[in-house]
């Protein structure tokens, strides 16, 4: 395929977004036959089946969803050029994309994210998350211009890629205040055959929390343990058991679940990371970022 006919493209986009030729016909303006020729070219010269028909419904094939996702960013940075073009850019909004991996806590990617809010020039941030070689693979693609992680990217993602720590942070162990306040008593002890709610053992902090109950020969009684940071602390305020939330942003959690401090552990915590494709933070969001993180949010 020497280029791509956007033409083509926008019939298959709204085709993709519709759910349906006739409804695409009638949002363009044309004929049925017309949009289907158009879309059997588009996947002539993309050598793929874009759809698979199911009855009367068209599905999205494997190459049809990969090919949605780029049309989505094609016409949508159409969308910032036509409204750049005759504009004053210093009142432009610029378009930040920035990927987070799923064992991210969604407080401390908040946290980090809060300065591209204040930056100079209005700022729309679009934020995805993912494994991390998904989005280290974006990253290369030039579709996210940073990544944060609790964890760096090494060279199983055979990427070139540069790790920046942010920096670190201990966790903070709470629980309603009655439960809180009975294994504040004999902490660490007090915590085994305790209640707990944990990391699911995929996370980075589970590794950690294991090993320092190892350390301190505790094992706790575990009735629930979460992917999800956000789902772990609403279990805990429902009075569940205890949980873990990071220090850095612990004050948060605490007030908006209403839980109580048990004890804050420093040396039980994790690194965070900016991962970017280039060895200086260039970007300017990125780099406000990058220098927020490092200096007010973590400890280092």
């Amino acid at each position: 395929m020497d280029f791509l006919n956007y033409h083509h493209l926008r019939y298959f986009w709204t085709v993709a977004k519709t759910g349906s030729v006739r409804r695409a016909a009638e949002e363009l303006g044309v004929s049925q036959p017309s949009i289907s020729a158009q879309i059997r070219l588009l996947e002539e010269s993309l050598g793929e089946k874009l759809f698979h028909r199911s009855g009367r419904n068209l599905i999205l094939s494997e190459a049809g969803q990969l090919a949605l996702t780029y049309a989505d960013e094609i016409f949508s940075i159409g969308r910032e050029l036509s409204n750049a073009v005759g504009n004053d850019s210093s009142n432009r909004a610029i378009r930040f994309n920035v990927g987070m991996t799923d064992s991210l806590s969604k407080l401390i990617a908040f946290e980090c994210l809060k300065p591209a809010y204040h930056f100079s020039r209005p700022t729309q941030v679009v934020a995805r998350q993912g494994e991390l070689s998904v989005l280290i693979n974006q990253l290369q693609a030039h579709r996210l211009d940073l990544v944060l992680a609790d964890e760096p990217a090494t060279s199983i993602h055979k990427a070139k890629t540069y790790n920046h720590r942010l920096g670190h942070s201990g966790i903070t162990f709470c629980a309603r205040p009655k439960l809180a306040t009975k294994l504040a008593r004999n902490f660490p002890q007090s915590l085994h055959d305790a209640p707990a709610l944990l990391p699911s053992e995929n996370m980075g902090m589970r590794w950690a929390l294991e090993t320092w109950f190892d350390q301190h020969e505790i094992r706790p009684r575990l009735v629930g343990e979460f992917e999800d940071s956000t789902l772990m602390e609403v279990a805990a305020a429902g009075d569940l058991g205890f949980t873990t939330v990071h220090t850095a942003v612990d004050q948060a959690a605490l007030k908006h679940y209403g839980l109580k401090v048990i004890a804050k552990v420093e040396e039980c915590g994790s690194d965070f990371y900016a991962i970017t494709g280039e060895r200086r933070v260039k970007n300017p969001v990125a780099a406000m970022i990058t220098e927020h993180a490092f200096t007010q949010l973590f400890t280092n």
